[in-house]
């Protein structure tokens, strides 16, 4: 089954510039010294596209005047594309604000046509814009049903699930609903051509030599008499998405939906390359110029690598929920420190009991969110000889390999002692609740010379009359003493 989709963005030149989801109000974009797009307070206010600014304001004197930003709305629609990355690698941006995918292969993934178009309606809404989405067996045809206007009557639908069906809406759309059929609107509408179907009822021979190819070229593309030939985007290697705040924000909770958009597009750019994502950060800026400050970096550690969206989401809504401002944000930035291979998730017949090593990693990383990445703390052992520093405590996203460099488990006893404990000497032998007797060593070390702390010491495993075992040393001093250091289990 072939189905193409249409994401369409009427109020792009709007809401690029200021996001749907800021505070509603009457605001119009204006382009070429006349009104270009306004909002839906607007529009009942009585602004229309086409009007002047002195027009605007002597309808609606409280409507915001907004200049075009071409550069932030071709920004908008990278987001927008890069977000829908997750349903199918076949997208690519066309005109008039419209994106165009090819899902046929992904339908049986996503549950269907009706589910995956629903799922594509909520990611778009969600990064704040205003869409209409158009499907058809064409993707021509599905970017006509996109951006076919509003119409009280609902019995044109835009969205078709075969050619037949297709045919019959496309024949009832106004032929200028064509870019190409502008320019001869006089002479279509002289001869009574109304909708596309009219213009197929013409003979094709006049009908070329009366307007151009183009028209006719865009009416086979739309029917599916001819191929349709896209150059796809191509992904960025490097991900890094930013985003200006509308205003001020003083309260972190306050970035959160600014942050779920730079997550969709996150979402959408790792599933397209196949990639998990291990550790990122979201970067909060602060003012700029003369009393400029370095931005807030939120870092996020996971402890398995993960790509799904509301995993991230959640992680993120932790840290932002404990997060103190040291100055208003006018900006945030979404950064990828760490790349895995995406792994698919194994299955077993049974579960396991006490859950899986995936619900152990999540409940790590929802600590690691809520208490800091210093609060979590996992024994490790680094590459030292001393005792003291090679058992150590490291935060659970920064554990180093537990091997020396011969590959081998150091032995050492279960419990390292914080301080040695100095041992008596009795009948020329350490004494500790009974004199100890020597059952396997020396294990010698020197180390410590490169920082200045060098240590000299002679290891023994010892016994007690009990047959308790302890870790003693000998310290290589010009006053040799004994000193306990660990007990083991």
């Amino acid at each position: 089954m072939r189905l193409w989709l249409c994401v369409h963005v009427p109020l792009l030149a709007l809401e690029a510039i200021r996001p749907s989801w800021s505070e509603p109000g009457c605001y119009a974009v204006l382009h070429q010294g006349r009104i270009l797009v306004a909002s839906h307070e607007a529009l009942r206010c009585g602004v229309r596209s086409g009007m002047r600014a002195g027009g605007v304001s002597a309808v609606a004197p409280d409507t915001v005047i907004l200049d075009r930003n071409i550069d932030k709305e071709n920004l908008a629609l990278d987001a927008i594309a890069m977000a829908l990355l997750q349903f199918t690698p076949e997208v690519v941006n066309v005109d008039d604000g419209c994106i165009v995918l090819d899902v046929s292969a992904s339908l049986t993934l996503f549950g269907g046509p009706i589910a995956i178009c629903q799922q594509v309606l909520n990611s778009v809404r969600r990064l704040g814009f205003t869409i209409t989405l158009g499907a058809a067996p064409t993707a021509t045809g599905a970017w006509l049903l996109a951006r076919r206007p509003r119409e009280k009557s609902r019995v044109l639908r835009r969205r078709s699930l075969s050619m037949k069906t297709l045919t019959w809406l496309l024949d009832r759309l106004v032929c200028t609903i064509l870019p190409q059929a502008h320019k001869h609107e006089e002479w279509l509408t002289g001869i009574g051509v109304v909708t596309l179907g009219d213009i197929r009822k013409l003979p094709r021979p006049g009908l070329l030599r009366r307007t151009d190819q183009y028209l006719l070229e865009q009416l086979d593309r739309a029917y599916g008499q001819v191929p349709e030939l896209f150059e796809w985007i191509q992904v960025p290697t490097i991900f890094s998405a930013r985003l200006e705040t509308y205003d001020r924000i003083e309260h972190a909770d306050a970035l959160m939906f600014g942050a779920t958009r730079l997550i969709l597009q996150l979402t959408g750019w790792l599933v397209s390359l196949h990639k998990a994502v291990c550790n990122f950060e979201l970067l909060l800026e602060h003012e700029r110029g003369r009393n400029a400050i370095e931005p807030t970096v939120i870092e996020i550690g996971l402890a398995e690598p993960a790509w799904h969206e509301q995993h991230l989401l959640r992680l993120l809504q932790e840290r932002l929920a404990r997060t103190e401002l040291i100055a208003p944000v006018i900006a945030i930035r979404l950064e990828v420190r760490k790349l895995a291979e995406m792994l698919p998730p194994t299955t077993s017949l049974f579960p396991e009991p006490g859950g899986t090593s995936a619900d152990w990693n999540r409940l790590m990383e929802l600590l690691i969110a809520r208490v800091g990445k210093e609060g979590v703390l996992t024994p490790a052992c680094v590459h030292d000889y001393r005792p003291e520093i090679c058992n150590t405590w490291v935060p659970v996203t920064d554990q180093p390999d537990n091997k020396n460099d011969e590959g081998q488990i150091v032995e050492r006893p279960f419990w390292i002692l914080a301080k040695p404990i100095a041992l008596l000497m009795r009948d020329e032998r350490p004494f500790y609740g009974s004199p100890l007797k020597l059952v396997r060593g020396p294990e010698r070390i020197e180390a410590g010379w490169w920082d200045k702390q060098t240590t000299a010491r002679d290891y023994f495993v010892a016994q007690d009359n009990n047959a308790s075992c302890y870790w003693i040393y000998l310290e290589r001093t010009r006053e040799p003493r004994w000193y306990l250091h660990g007990l083991y289990a």
